[in-house]
């Protein structure tokens, strides 16, 4: 039987990943291992000034005290003998849709199994109400993996619209969209007067043509958008060089 690595960035106690959980039981052995709390926007961090605590409650998952990525590195390189062939992230409660994949710990617990050598998804309705329908996209997806083939250090970053299954338009491959400048941070007091601040909502989009990820949940389409782990932009390489040999 396929062996499955669960993780998320909203917390081992979150709905979305017991709906990820029930949704997978019936076709895989699962292995759960979750922040112990809401970890959302750590992206692809690392916990490396102090060591970490697995710790196995009663419903069968592990909670970390760290990050989404720390999670998937201990289920992979931990106490487990056998280690997954597929990692899935979420469900996440709420999009994770162009630029939002850079701040994503969803994305980056899904691209940390990718990054140790396993195929790896991440999930999230756009959302917070129809979490069976992403399970049912999930369990979906989890069933033709092996028929997918994907190039080295790429990953799938999957996005559901909220909405009952039946009212799903279909499924659609995307291309990132992207979002213009986040808003100001607000300003607030604490009891004891300190200036402090809340990171403003992400920025409005800018990028949202008809062969995006936000087209597509906006016309009520499953978007599935590759990603590719190498940040490398090799089209201005050459641009590069010539202002390199410029400065000699």
């Amino acid at each position: 039987m396929r062996r499955l690595l669960l993780s998320n960035d909203d917390g081992v106690h979150a709905p979305g990943l017991r709906a990820l959980y029930d949704a997978l039981l019936p076709h895989a052995k699962l292995r759960v291992v979750a922040p112990d709390r809401d970890k959302s926007g750590a992206s692809n961090s690392l916990t490396l000034s102090r060591p970490l605590a697995l710790s196995s409650l009663d419903n069968g998952f592990y909670s970390v005290d760290g990050t989404p990525a720390d999670c998937v590195y201990l289920g992979v390189n931990g106490v487990w003998d056998e280690r997954p062939d597929l990692v899935i992230s979420g469900i996440n409660h709420g999009g994770n849709l162009g630029d939002d994949v850079l701040y994503s710990g969803t994305v980056a617990a899904a691209m940390e199994g990718r990054n140790l050598g396993m195929a790896a998804i991440a999930m999230s309705l756009v959302g917070s109400r129809h979490f069976e329908t992403a399970g049912r996209v999930a369990s979906s997806l989890v069933g033709a993996a092996d028929r997918l083939s994907l190039p080295p250090r790429s990953l799938l970053n999957v996005n559901v619209p909220d909405l009952p299954w039946d009212e799903l338009r279909g499924f659609k491959v995307t291309r990132m969209g992207h979002r213009g400048p986040a808003a100001r941070p607000l300003e607030v007091r604490d009891p004891r007067g300190r200036l402090r601040y809340w990171i403003a909502a992400a920025g409005e989009n800018a990028d949202d043509g008809p062969d995006t990820d936000f087209a597509a949940v906006e016309a009520g389409y499953v978007s599935i958008t590759p990603l590719q782990t190498d940040l490398t932009r090799h089209a201005a390489r050459d641009d590069v060089q010539d202002w390199l040999d410029a400065l000699i």
